[in-house]
């Protein structure tokens, strides 16, 4: 398996993500091919050889001189942050031509009408639509009503399809990344001044672990943040590879405390475990009617709970009781802790923080002479395992009135015959 992992040493950018994809090897021409299947019109994307404290590296910039996204306007202009690391939509190119505000469903509509392969396209429909999200957040509006600024202009979305479009022309199966590092201070934005992280940064990394750092500039930049945590399935230390390039990507301002730069390193991998990080949450039970936790278990699993188990345990006093364990994510933790403390007996919970490994998994359906079912799989070290869904082996045994075992096996040898 090809990888890639990102040092953010120094913040991201999305043209310091296209930069440090060219240094580590990428063809820049077949990555242009990619960016013309926008239809976006008059848009080059260059690289130029820089150095950043010694260090060599390429600098990407996007130019766009027209287009359906780039139409002037007299009326609106956007007003770009003065940002340490140089996303293109932040003017980074010194363009005095004023951008129309777009609303979000133009610039989708100019991903779904392109010609970039499903995979590409889907992805960065994805990781866009995350990023008027996280407008629509920070300005309380709907999605619909989002005036897209910084965020809403031709060079944004051609860093997000280049970033994507880019790792798969790379062969990257599966990317990882450092913690993210963020400045301080503040930033002139099109609302006015402010804080750096500004908000958008803030809601698309919420549970991303953040290194506040003393250099006074805006490190991450909206979509950086925005296609780092798109595609990145862990942010700490690197998983054990075989390095085969390294590339680093400019940002605009060379940067005084540390090189203003982002790093990739590309390697490959046998058996490669997924990372993240989840949230347990504990509670000792002895004195709870026992039927409830059927609704309990209801209810955490409705609220976000990736796991719910109970494990018998004796109490003090000889008292037979029982574990409840809830697995959730970070951002789960209140909603978790509030179902837990109205629905059961017990007076407190604990909680801590784990790490977790996790096999590639997917999911397929299959056909069987009952109805469709659906298989979840897992991959590790070049061997397959494959679980027909329990739901859909119940329903389907329900209908057709058969024992639920023979919906398994018709499932289990309609996944040998595929």
């Amino acid at each position: 398996m090809i990888i890639a992992y990102f040092d953010c040493f120094s913040g991201i950018s999305g043209d310091m993500v296209l930069g440090a994809m060219v240094d580590a090897g990428l063809d820049a021409e077949l990555l242009r091919r990619e960016i013309d299947k926008l239809n976006l019109g008059d848009v080059s994307l260059l690289f130029s050889a820089t150095e950043r404290h010694g260090i060599a590296a390429t600098r990407a910039e996007v130019e766009v001189k027209g287009g359906p996204l780039a139409e002037a306007d007299e009326q609106h202009q956007v007003a770009g942050s003065s940002d340490a690391t140089g996303d293109a939509h932040h003017h980074d190119h010194g363009h005095d031509h004023h951008h129309a505000h777009r609303h979000v469903e133009e610039v989708l509509d100019v991903l779904r009408q392109s010609r970039l392969d499903e995979e590409v396209r889907e992805k960065a429909i994805e990781i866009f639509g995350r990023l008027a999200e996280a407008e629509a957040r920070v300005h309380g509006v709907s999605t619909a009503d989002v005036h897209l600024h910084e965020v809403g202009t031709a060079d944004a979305l051609v860093d997000i399809v280049g970033a994507v479009a880019g790792l798969r022309l790379l062969g990257v199966e599966q990317v990882f990344s450092s913690p993210l590092r963020c400045g301080s201070g503040f930033v002139e934005c099109a609302h006015g001044r402010y804080p750096i992280p500004v908000p958008a940064v803030m809601e698309l990394c919420t549970g991303v672990p953040l290194i506040q750092t003393d250099a006074t500039s805006e490190l991450i930049t909206p979509t950086g943040a925005a296609i780092i945590t798109g595609l990145a399935t862990s942010f700490e230390a690197p998983p054990e590879f075989r390095l085969r390039g390294v590339g680093y990507g400019a940002g605009r301002r060379p940067g005084r405390e540390i090189p203003n730069l982002l790093r990739i390193r590309l390697g490959e991998t046998e058996g490669i475990l997924a990372r993240d990080q989840a949230v347990l949450v504990e509670a000792n039970i002895d004195d709870m009617n026992p039927e409830v936790y059927g609704y309990l278990f209801d209810r955490l699993l409705a609220g976000g709970a990736r796991d719910v188990y109970i494990t018998p345990v004796h109490m003090k006093k000889g008292r037979p009781g029982s574990l409840l364990s809830v697995l959730a994510d970070a951002e789960q933790l209140d909603r978790v802790a509030d179902i837990v403390l109205s629905e059961t007996t017990t007076t407190g919970i604990r909680y801590h923080y784990v790490e977790r490994r996790k096999l590639e998994r997917s999911s397929i359906t299959v056909e069987t002479a009952y109805g469709p079912v659906r298989v979840k799989t897992a991959s590790f070290d070049g061997v397959t395992r494959h679980a027909p869904e329990y739901d859909d082996c119940a329903r389907l045994a329900r209908e057709k009135t058969v024992p639920i075992l023979s919906v398994y096996e018709a499932a289990r040898n309609a996944i040998e015959k595929e």
